[in-house]
């Protein structure tokens, strides 16, 4: 290799920022999407990882408190119209139905433990969609980011071979930056991906956790309610 193109190879500024600066428009678009949508999956992440630990405390404190030995209604009248937390949510879903099923003699509506079942159901659904949302963003990043720094890589290395026919030369000075330049982009989506792959399903397993604890807790209920049927 020459020695003068050497130099002038060694002498061009590689750090992150230069290879940012000296990309095409088109490149800095997709390095900054990029670049964007691995901060907000980060912030998903963390966000997630404090409000699902702070679910299960919430579920912890409730399953204490209802299996404590407390009246149910009295629990409920505690818990107030408005219940803070997504077991007690639940909770009352079931409880509403259950006072609503009563006549105004005391007698209970025929089907009143399927209708319970069902307002338990939709409000542990409810649950559910908070809990899981963020989540497709995460799997959005994870499978379109690789593509993504692809195209920016194309586009870039596209520019580096005009610059080469511009230039009419292949020496490492004119070839290196551009082809930097354009795997700068694929490193960009790799490293939104990878994290955000691996969070979304780590994340999926923990939300289908906590909605599986719900369910488990709504046919205890279930099942508590009909066993007073029975024996009434």
């Amino acid at each position: 290799m020459d020695p003068t193109t050497l130099t002038a190879a060694q002498e061009i500024d590689f750090s992150l920022l230069a290879l940012f600066a000296r990309a095409t428009l088109t490149v800095k678009l997709v390095m900054l999407s990029l670049i964007i949508a691995s901060f907000w999956s980060w912030a998903i992440i963390i966000q997630k990882h404090i409000r699902y630990r702070q679910a299960r405390a919430e579920a912890e404190a409730f399953d204490a408190a209802f299996w404590s030995g407390e009246p149910l209604d009295q629990l409920f009248d505690q818990i107030g119209p408005n219940p803070a937390t997504p077991p007690e949510r639940v909770f009352a879903a079931g409880m509403s139905e259950w006072r609503r099923s009563h006549r105004s003699d005391g007698a209970l509506i025929p089907g009143a433990v399927a209708r319970i079942d069902r307002s338990m159901d939709v409000a542990i659904a409810r649950e559910g969609r908070e809990l899981t949302r963020g989540l497709t963003f995460l799997a959005s990043v994870g499978s379109a980011s690789p593509f993504v720094g692809l195209f920016g890589t194309v586009w870039g290395i596209k520019y580096a071979f005009e610059e080469i026919a511009l230039a009419q030369s292949t020496n490492l000075a004119v070839v290196a930056p551009g082809i930097a330049e354009a795997l700068l982009a694929t490193g960009l989506g790799l490293l939104a991906a990878i994290p955000a792959t691996i969070f979304y399903n780590k994340l999926s397993d923990d939300s289908d956790e906590i909605l599986s604890g719900y369910e488990a807790f709504a046919d205890e209920f279930n099942t508590i309610l009909s066993r007073q049927l029975d024996a009434a």
